[in-house]
């Protein structure tokens, strides 16, 4: 029996020849082979010619059925397909196996199995009637995962048998898939930006595109330059040709900074501190995207999501879609970090104008609560959603009322939107919370406003 996937090969798995074959027999097969030669012996010793032939008969019909399925050559194309490749936790997917036989025989009894991890329930297994030469036979089954992350599935295993039940042999396929669990994500409310008539995401800030951003001025005539854009009063004034600066519409930033660190969070599970933060920067990030925000995942190492230019945004609105999966392609396998502090975020956070910074933090200590303030500082709007490990895990380990008090205080008297994450809260309220006690921070551009607004300062 030859197996591919998901087209024809014409290499088989016999290459064991017929030792791996025998290593096939099943329970009956070898009691078979061990009563006949057990029968031949004592036929041997009594001189028993008919105990022979029996013994003969029981030992042979084994042999003979390895025989007749290593000597069968089906040739039969298996594939698999995904309905979705990417899902949410708790979500499900339909795995949908083809079988072609694309031989001129007739297959036997087949048995699908298809090889999946645990944690997305049983092994599925399928009884396949006899395949006529050219026919197709289709199948699908359900997986479905709590847990985040990417999970192979595969490879695609056939086992044939006789008729009898003397041997079974199993062959598998080549082709693996890869099923990637993400994290749920929850609706948000479109908070409005001051400034801006419609949803927020809608108003875009200008900048220079023709030579970059410090392009203030008419520039001189470059090769290959539009002789459209010439720039008549500032050639005349100069003596050289000189060109007009353009604009273009400029995406606004919006960075997810997600707190990583063990020493952040206390249990495990889908229903622990570090899944609520890893689901709330998910939801933010698709919610921040589908406005038109250029958006960026950041980790308290300091490392960025695949997806962006080298400032970490995507660097066009037609790459948003490709960015949304790069970005949940990420957080569906991080992990906790087993650094101790904040300080490599917030290096690369002062590095310029970040625009709108959300973050999820874990438990923050002294040293590390000044560490976060400080990130404001380069951010035009900041909000903060703070998680007590403790109070998830009650195990009274939890920290004191007053010391989380003081944490929060010491954020918005930095200019964050701080707010306190109780267990099994609801991010969609905590959003609108947010953007109720806002400020509205205005940056020093005239008519460009980058904050939660519509609350008090």
């Amino acid at each position: 029996m030859t197996a591919g996937s998901p087209g024809p090969v014409d290499d088989s798995d016999d290459k064991g020849g017929l030792r791996a074959a025998l290593g096939g027999l099943t329970t009956r097969g070898r009691s078979f082979l061990a009563a006949g030669v057990a029968a031949a012996v004592c036929a041997f010793v009594l001189g028993q010619g008919d105990l022979l032939r029996v013994g003969l008969l029981l030992a042979v019909l084994p042999l003979v059925c390895v025989t007749v399925l290593y000597r069968t050559r089906y040739r039969v194309v298996g594939s698999r397909r995904l309905s979705p490749s990417r899902v949410p936790a708790g979500a499900e997917a339909r795995v949908h196996l083809r079988m072609d036989n694309v031989s001129r025989l007739h297959t036997g009894l087949l048995m699908l199995q298809d090889r999946v991890p645990y944690v997305l329930g049983p092994r599925p297994r399928f009884v396949l009637d006899r395949v006529e030469p050219g026919g197709v036979r289709e199948v699908s089954y359900r997986v479905r995962s709590d847990l985040r992350g990417r999970y192979p599935l595969g490879p695609l295993q056939l086992q044939l048998s006789d008729p009898f039940g003397m041997c079974e042999l199993t062959r598998s396929f080549s082709a693996y898939d890869t099923l990637v669990v993400v994290p749920r994500t929850e609706p948000l409310p479109p908070l409005r930006l001051a400034g801006e008539a419609s949803g927020y995401g809608d108003g875009r800030q200008r900048s220079l595109a023709l030579a970059g951003e410090d392009d203030i001025i008419p520039r001189g005539y470059r090769h290959g330059d539009d002789l459209r854009r010439v720039h008549w009063r500032s050639t005349a004034r100069h003596g050289e040709l000189m060109v007009r600066r353009e604009e273009q519409p400029q995406r606004a930033g919006c960075t997810v900074l997600l707190d990583t660190r063990r020493i952040a969070y206390q249990g495990g599970g889908p229903g622990s501190a570090f899944e609520w933060a890893v689901s709330g920067a998910a939801s933010a990030l698709v919610h921040m995207l589908e406005r038109g925000f250029a958006v960026r995942l950041l980790t308290d190492e300091g490392s960025a999501a695949p997806g962006g230019d080298t400032d970490g945004f995507p660097g066009s609105v037609h790459e948003s879609a490709e960015s949304a999966g790069l970005i949940m392609d990420a957080l569906a396998v991080v992990g906790h970090s087993d650094g101790g502090g904040l300080s490599r975020a917030h290096d690369v956070l002062r590095g310029g104008d970040e625009g709108l910074l959300v973050a999820f933090f874990g438990d923050l200590d002294e040293e590390q609560t000044a560490v976060a303030a400080r990130m404001r500082q380069r951010s035009r709007g900041a909000v903060a959603f703070v998680l007590d490990s403790g109070d998830w895990t009650r195990d009274g380990r939890t920290a004191a009322p007053a010391a989380g008090s003081e944490r929060l205080r010491l954020l918005r008297e930095a200019g964050w939107t701080a707010l306190p994450v109780p267990p099994g809260a609801e991010l969609a309220r905590l959003w609108q919370q947010a953007g109720q006690e806002g400020p509205g921070v205005r940056s020093s551009a005239a008519g460009t406003t980058t904050g939660f607004s519509g609350g008090r300062s």
